[in-house]
């Protein structure tokens, strides 16, 4: 089975070819460049960016959306995480977090998937805890800056590993038990 994706982000790219092909799904990248919605709104941000690339790509395709939610600031930057992230990066970042007092994060995918008749969206979360320190490498955004609940590392620490028990892992486990059923309908 073959389906296109849609992401610049070579990161990004990379963990969804390790977490889909292993189980046959073939992933082909489309490197479109979409102009993303402004929202904290996730669910509206990735089906605006899913209707802007079938529009243009005119096949069934998915595209995604990570973010991080603060809960020492209600949420907050949800959908506007890589705005937020690019302003601060890890060090100020990780220090703004402890200046607030509440450590603790949700990192949550939502996947949009339009099959050419209908969007699906399909998300995974996890629960984590910002460390005083970035730790690992910064090559993958907030990676650095992010430890899973039950584990002693940050995501860039853990290497492939993360793929094992990630937000992106458990969105693309919902998103592939879907294709398998749309292909057995067919």
């Amino acid at each position: 089975m073959k389906i296109r994706f849609l992401s610049g982000n070579e990161n990004k790219l990379k963990e969804v070819y390790n977490i889909l092909e292993p189980i046959g799904i073939e992933v082909i990248s489309v490197r479109e460049k979409i102009e993303e919605l402004q929202t904290q709104d996730v669910d509206k941000l990735v089906r605006d960016k899913l209707s802007k690339a079938f529009s243009i790509i005119g096949r069934p395709l998915f595209v995604e959306h990570t973010g991080l939610y603060l809960a020492g600031m209600n949420g907050f930057p949800a959908g506007l995480t890589q705005i937020f992230w690019d302003h601060l990066e890890a060090d100020k970042f990780t220090k703004l977090v402890h200046g607030i007092g509440d450590t603790s994060v949700v990192a949550k995918t939502v996947l949009g998937y339009c099959n050419g008749r209908r969007i699906y969206t399909f998300s995974g979360e996890i629960k984590g805890t910002v460390p005083k320190k970035p730790a690992g490498s910064r090559e993958f955004q907030w990676d650095c800056v992010f430890v899973p609940d039950g584990y002693n590392q940050t995501f860039a620490e853990m290497g492939e590993g993360k793929n094992e028990i990630s937000m992106r892992r458990k969105a693309l486990d919902a998103f592939s038990n879907h294709l398998r059923s749309e292909a057995n309908d067919k």
